[in-house]
């Protein structure tokens, strides 16, 4: 699937899913795609997970798979070879950072703290994960953050639900958040597929809740231009997202 400027803007959800079983993978991607979530982040806390990446990889086209909780620069290699189109970590070193940035796929590093967001802007990386966000500080702290580094732009994920996702929306530095509601574990369990979707379907629509409970957001925090201390190509931020055909890498 093509992707925008940057994968922050597929959707205002992203699904943060957890596979104890590969063969559920193909199923619950579909799902999700059908009800309006492509991007779908497959955490690396279960031994089936990479199984579970390549499966939806090669099975659902329309998906964009990435692979989350990754920790080791090892981990980078190995979700990129089973087909992840992005990788999302909790948190970062200097070591991970440079492997998700040379591993050619976009990458959401996690951060809690402003030194860490300075530090990344300093490395060249405008897009980031916001972890925990209800324990670090939520909506008011990434509020406060808008000001004085308009650049970044967040994935909050960490306590988000139905319920205050469109605050964080409704935020001109959140391009979507991360979560977990619609896919509920007895869904899963019981190959609930047709929840899974109408819940993916309302989770879709948050973005316009947001818009309506707070107005337009301000687009003046979009990708911007290339910059010389970057990490290359493999950051969300800028073009990057993007090869010569306009695809994903």
């Amino acid at each position: 699937m093509p992707l925008p400027i940057s994968v922050l803007d597929l959707a205002p959800v992203v699904p943060v899913v957890v596979i104890e079983d590969a063969a559920d993978a193909v199923p619950l991607a579909r799902a999700l795609v059908a009800g309006g979530l492509p991007a779908i982040e497959v955490t690396l806390r279960t031994p089936a997970a990479l199984d579970a990446i390549r499966e939806i990889a090669g099975g659902v086209p329309d998906a964009v798979v990435g692979a989350g909780t990754v920790l080791t620069p090892g981990q980078v290699a190995g979700c990129v070879a089973a087909g992840a189109r992005f990788l999302v970590s909790p948190g970062w070193t200097d070591g991970l950072l440079a492997a998700m940035a040379g591993s050619g796929v976009p990458f959401l590093p996690g951060v809690s703290t402003v030194s860490e967001v300075v530090a990344l802007l300093e490395r060249g990386v405008r897009e980031m994960k916001f972890f925990p966000a209800q324990a670090a500080g939520g909506t008011a702290y990434l509020k406060s953050l808008a000001g004085p580094l308009p650049q970044a732009r967040f994935c909050p994920t960490g306590g988000i639900g139905p319920g205050n996702a469109p605050e964080y929306l409704a935020l001109p530095n959140v391009g979507c958040v991360g979560g977990t509601w619609m896919i509920p574990a007895d869904a899963v369990a019981a190959r609930d597929w047709a929840r899974v979707e109408s819940l993916a379907r309302s989770a879709a629509g948050l973005r316009d809740n947001a818009l309506g409970d707070h107005g337009p957001r301000d687009g003046s925090l979009g990708i911007s231009g290339p910059d010389d201390a970057g990490l290359g190509d493999g950051g969300l931020r800028d073009g990057g997202l993007r090869d010569a055909g306009g695809t994903c890498r």
